[in-house]
């Protein structure tokens, strides 16, 4: 679909083979931004920090998981909105994985950035993540610098679109804006702080102890030690020469155990000298502390995480857990991020946007698919009307209309 059969035809999303950050856009007169952390390159050790602890990372992808929920729902006469569902970019991405990667990064850097695009006579709206680790506040705070490497700025790289709700023209004749989320901590205004914060020093602690049990099962669990070695040399290349050969007949893993020649005797005193460390059950201590607080550093639940299947697996606890989750995290996440969606669907398309909501599904059934919506709401403690034709469905029949959206 061209642009120009978008006008005629009233397209939900512009066709652009492309990656959107190679169009090209106006820039600022100056490349000064603000820097994200004290080197400008804070998103990089929190994404590195994710790739390395196991339980920070389950945690972040859960999060992701939840918040994006199972699909979207809306009233099947707005079509429009039903379709923009369906295809949410001129890419063919549906809006829920749009949406998922938004929770993603702003779960994982407390910042996530969405480009809307669209033309001045609103025949059309597209809407593109863009890599929160590319993005960067400029200095007049209503502009946003991409970059694809902001270790290697060049100015002549970057590109520049306007903050939201100001929207400025492109090369191509588009309308842009970029939708900047971000979590709130005083004394910091151009960029949020992910809700774990207090918890980085932990989730090093956990790094850091699984991989001194990778150095211990590489050494195959042998002790440490000095091995006290007799032997007479006569220069260095021969003692370079006999600690390869001791290290080949007695260390399982080089840099395990200290050799140590001395001049030889009548008889040979070599031996080895364990270096025995009683400090395991500190260490395992230390990493089951260091996994308890990086749960409360995100405000997450450990039945959530996978942390307490090995002593069982509770149904019961894990949807307690899910609907405090639910009421405390989710819910407001999702508001969060759907807000100016919302509202950039009814100012552009002029759509009806008030039945388009996120369908949300515990890890574990809780409830029959031949139960109506009205009686899984009265079951939740949740306003209800028996009369509305929307609570009149199965959710059975939600279920099935969810597995169309994502599909």
């Amino acid at each position: 679909m061209s642009q120009k059969t978008a006008v005629k035809t009233r397209a939900v999303a512009v066709e652009n083979r492309t990656d959107p950050y190679q169009i090209g856009a106006a820039r600022v007169e100056s490349d000064r931004f603000w820097r994200w952390g004290d080197d400008n390159l804070l998103p990089v050790a929190l994404a590195l920090m994710a790739r390395r602890s196991t339980t920070h990372r389950r945690i972040i992808n859960d999060k992701a998981d939840y918040i994006a929920g199972k699909g979207f729902s809306c009233d099947e006469q707005e079509h429009l909105l039903a379709e923009f569902i369906r295809r949410a970019n001129g890419e063919g991405e549906t809006l829920r994985s749009i949406l998922h990667r938004l929770a993603f990064d702003k779960s994982l850097f407390g910042n996530a950035f969405l480009e809307v695009v669209t033309d001045a006579a609103h025949t059309f709206l597209s809407l593109y993540h863009q890599d929160a680790s590319r993005c960067r506040i400029a200095r007049d705070s209503e502009h946003v610098l991409l970059h694809p490497d902001w270790s290697r700025f060049r100015e002549s790289e970057a590109r520049t679109l306007p903050l939201y709700p100001r929207y400025e023209e492109q090369e191509d004749g588009t309308l842009r804006t970029v939708i900047h989320y971000k979590d709130y901590e005083p004394m910091f205004r151009h960029y949020g702080v992910p809700a774990y914060i207090a918890g980085m020093n932990v989730s090093a602690i956990a790094y850091k102890t699984d991989r001194w049990n990778i150095a211990r099962l590489d050494n195959s669990f042998q002790l440490s030690g000095v091995m006290m070695l007799d032997s007479s040399v006569d220069n260095d290349a021969d003692a370079e020469r006999i600690v390869r050969l001791a290290e080949e007949k007695f260390a399982g893993n080089p840099g395990q155990v200290m050799f140590v020649i001395r001049e030889g005797a009548e008889d040979d005193h070599s031996r080895f000298i364990p270096i025995e460390a009683q400090n395991e059950g500190d260490w395992q201590s230390l990493h089951e502390q260091a996994t308890s607080d990086i749960v409360v550093a995100h405000s997450w639940f450990r039945s959530l995480s996978g942390l307490d299947y090995s002593s069982g697996f509770s149904s019961e606890r894990i949807l307690q857990e899910y609907e405090v989750a639910l009421n405390t995290v989710i819910l407001s996440e999702q508001a969060d991020l759907l807000e100016p969606i919302r509202a950039s669907l009814t100012a552009i398309l002029g759509v009806d946007c008030s039945s388009l909501e996120i369908v949300n599904r515990p890890p574990t059934r809780s409830k029959p698919i031949y139960m109506k919506v009205w009686e899984a709401r009265k079951a939740d403690g949740l306003d209800y009307d028996p009369e509305d034709e929307r609570q009149q469905q199965f959710l059975s029949e939600i279920t099935k209309y969810n597995i169309k959206s994502i599909n």
